[in-house]
């Protein structure tokens, strides 16, 4: 029954559920009708081996209208905000003091707003950078359809041997959750948003609140994306044109980012915990044991379940270059994430929350 229960529900995500392993859109270049002005705002936090380059490709964007790049220091402890030098499109805030109940990079995103003036507004990561035609065509994408918000999920680095063998699997179990053509119907109630590059109209911030009114998540684009489609059409691709350059050298960094927000996402529910380990087992474990341990009709069922799986999976190792052999590890892949998301419930049961750039982020978010 397990088998054939499995197979159902691979049948289901293949053929019905938005063909999100195709991993698509990504944007093209374009050149947009109009040219707004446009602040860029980069939140920073013990990023100096980064941003250097990141704000550089931010200056050098090929854009035909006014923009001005502002870098939020959130109290660093490198040297961050001394590493990018100084020019007159370059504008640097030392951030105050996180208050309670404000995560870290929307209490940065707060301040670069706060000074700032343009009608467009582009919040970009630390370890992002920029092909020069970047800007141009996320303004082009946000004119014409109309949409309220522009987002890209970036292309993560993937040389260590833990990012070749995870961080595909990080972005295919994204698409699963967050089916990219369902984010970008304006008739589905699917939201979503990768941080990295979040383009949208400082009008449609105020009218959601601005971002005190997200002061507290976590999954501060997830938020974002969601708040923003309940007031009209939102847009997510992948991205050719930004690349992020953070590295995750260690099996243990690709936990930790793991970790960090993963049963936030469930919010904090025991019974969404155990639903998500039930289903992640009958996806992608029941078919790798029936293959490997059983015979009959459980074992053929068990062979086309897998055979989805490794087929879904096939265009985004492509994506990130990767061989499609590695399509036969993901039983072991979806056992590190499932056990990554366990750690995050331990961690915020015991109070300890999880740890990042120096700052934790324990149970009640005051870190």
């Amino acid at each position: 029954m397990l088998a054939l229960l499995s197979l159902f529900i691979w049948l289901y995500l293949f053929f019905l559920h938005s063909h999100f392993w195709e991993s698509g859109p990504e944007a093209a270049p374009a050149t947009p009708a109009e040219f707004p002005d446009v602040d860029i705002i980069v939140p920073a936090r013990d990023e100096v081996e980064t941003i250097a380059a990141v704000i550089a490709s931010l200056l050098c964007q090929d854009y035909a209208g006014k923009f001005r790049v502002t870098l939020v220091d959130d109290n660093s402890t490198d040297g961050t905000a001394t590493s990018v030098g100084t020019t007159p499109n370059l504008n640097v805030i030392c951030g105050r003091s996180k208050p309670a109940h404000w995560s870290g990079k929307l209490w940065a995103l707060n301040q670069g707003i706060q000074a700032s003036s343009a009608p467009i507004l582009l919040f970009a990561d630390a370890d992002v950078v920029h092909d020069p035609r970047h800007l141009s065509s996320l303004i082009a994408r946000l004119q014409h359809p109309r949409v309220e918000l522009v987002s890209e999920m970036v292309r993560l680095n993937c040389t260590s041997p833990a990012e070749r063998g995870l961080i595909p699997a990080f972005v295919y179990f994204f698409q699963m959750l967050y089916p990219f053509v369902k984010v970008n119907d304006p008739n589905s109630g699917v939201a979503a948003a990768a941080g990295g590059t979040v383009l949208l109209r400082r009008e449609t911030l105020l009218r959601i609140g601005g971002i005190e009114a997200l002061k507290s998540a976590l999954i501060d684009d997830i938020a974002l994306a969601k708040a923003v489609k309940a007031l009209g059409p939102i847009y997510l691709a992948h991205s050719g044109l930004a690349t992020s350059i953070r590295r995750y050298p260690t099996f243990g960094d690709i936990w930790r980012m793991i970790s960090r927000t993963a049963f936030t996402q469930l919010r904090h529910s025991v019974l969404l915990l155990a639903l998500t380990m039930i289903g992640l087992a009958v996806i992608f474990l029941v078919p790798a044991w029936e293959v490997l341990f059983d015979h009959g009709w459980p074992f053929a069922l068990g062979c086309a379940a897998f055979l989805l799986t490794m087929i879904s999976y096939m265009p985004t190792l492509g994506r990130y270059g990767q061989s499609r052999a590695l399509a036969l590890a993901m039983p072991l892949i979806a056992l590190f994430f499932m056990a990554a998301t366990i750690g995050s419930a331990v961690n915020y049961w015991f109070g300890t929350g999880a740890t990042w750039k120096n700052r934790s982020y324990g149970v009640d978010n005051r870190g």
